[in-house]
């Protein structure tokens, strides 16, 4: 093999064409919404750690279970990189009627890109919270929150920080 570049082998690299059943893909016999997506800043220090918590809702009729998705996405790179990664998921159960407040936390690492050795690069980024991936298309509606964030200072190599 000489061709060791993931485009077009999986679907994080697949370009505009969406999976057939993307990760998180599935029904449920309740309903969720999801509000109040919170960064613990919108700048960060190159090597800082990002905290993140959202509110989880179940607005259905049943005790129900979600499994809550952390997608980031780099806006520009010096590499290629996929549309979105996932940094953070969690299974929870909620009561039917009841909400919970959840918190992430997006390590430095989880932003570095590979370029030569693992590099973490100033920039802006996207991080996406739901029940499924962003732009995902499903039969039962499930919302995706998203905030941005920016990354101030010089690239610098992982192990640096």
């Amino acid at each position: 093999m000489e061709n060791y570049t993931m485009e077009g082998r999986t679907y994080r690299y697949y370009g505009q064409e969406a999976p057939l059943y993307p990760f998180g893909y599935g029904l449920s016999y309740t309903t969720f919404r999801y509000r109040d997506l919170v960064l613990s800043s919108p700048v960060l220090p190159v090597c800082a750690n990002l905290s993140v918590s959202v509110v989880l809702e179940n607005t259905g009729p049943w005790d129900g279970e979600e499994v809550v998705q952390l997608y980031l996405r780099w806006e520009q790179s010096s590499v290629p990189v996929p549309r979105w990664q996932l940094v953070a998921f969690r299974r929870v159960a909620v009561l039917a009627g009841r909400e919970t407040k959840l918190s992430f936390q997006v390590l430095a690492e989880q932003r570095a890109v590979w370029a030569q050795d693992w590099r973490l690069e100033p920039g802006t980024f996207t991080l996406f919270a739901g029940g499924q991936q962003p732009g995902q298309r499903t039969r039962v509606p499930s919302e995706v929150l998203s905030a941005r964030f920016s990354v101030t200072g010089a690239a610098r190599p992982l192990r640096g920080c």
